[in-house]
């Protein structure tokens, strides 16, 4: 979705509410899947350590209710976080001249190939082999485009800063001259002309939230996630203890985690 220079903009200066209200609503619809998107299975698909869980329950005073309610809460919010990355992308991407990738290496660029941007939410969310997976293919952007600045941008990083990307990478020495890592606030501010933009877009969003959901009653609302339920019941039917009923389902092919049967 695009920006039409005569849309109303009475939230931000640099898109249209239009547009705004469609990515939080996208992103709305996104915190409702993953709240309702925790069943049983899915809980135990992601293989959980019921040994730390052990240590939780004992250490931080938690019964084992709580404790399962707290791992749910911990695996929505890593399918959220994943979520805000796109509601930048679904941003920036609304701002004249600038769209969104669609799984083509890039999730930003301009219109005229003069730019092309990764987007990680924090800084520290890649590896040495991530980092030069990245390094690589913004290069290859640089060099295909030679009129082109290729970015790694870091919406919440340790500082603010705008700096030429180089340096050694898993022992491989790297530099390219329009190849640049930037700070949240920089590439907003690159993009949008406006000096505070990932401000404004901070200081607005209440606002803009309370708004989109009072014109939308009707929208899809969280239920229950059915993972708890399920754990608890097959815990009573197995006489385990909710604990021994996750740690059977995740590990009973290992040594002795059998008998928990």
């Amino acid at each position: 979705m695009q920006e039409n220079k005569n849309m109303t903009k009475n939230y931000l200066n640099f898109i249209s509410d239009k547009h705004l209200m469609f990515c939080i609503d996208n992103l709305h619809k996104a915190y409702v899947k993953a709240k309702n998107d925790i069943s049983r299975k899915k809980f135990n698909k992601n293989k959980i350590d019921t040994i730390k869980l052990t240590f939780d329950s004992k250490f931080n005073e938690l019964d084992e209710n709580t404790l399962i309610k707290s791992e749910i809460t911990r695996q929505i919010d890593k399918s959220i976080n994943n979520a805000i990355g796109t509601f930048h992308e679904e941003i920036l991407g609304g701002i004249k001249n600038f769209e969104k990738g669609n799984l083509d290496g890039y999730d930003i660029k301009a219109k005229n190939n003069t730019l092309f941007a990764d987007i990680k939410n924090k800084h520290n969310t890649m590896n040495s082999s991530a980092a030069e997976s990245l390094y690589q293919k913004l290069e290859k952007f640089a060099v295909k485009y030679p009129k082109s600045k290729c970015y790694w941008v870091q919406i919440w990083a340790t500082k603010s800063f705008k700096e030429n990307w180089k340096g050694k990478i898993n022992g491989t020495d790297y530099e390219h001259k329009r190849v640049f890592k930037i700070s949240g606030d920089q590439f907003y501010k690159l993009l949008s002309k406006r000096e505070n933009a990932l401000f404004e877009l901070y200081k607005i969003l209440p606002k803009a939230i309370d708004d989109y959901l009072n014109k939308n009653k009707n929208a899809p609302k969280k239920t229950e996630n059915s993972a708890l339920s399920e754990i608890s019941k097959s815990a009573e039917k197995y006489k385990r203890t909710i604990l021994d009923d996750i740690t059977f389902e995740n590990f009973s092919y290992y040594l002795g985690f059998d008998k928990l049967e």
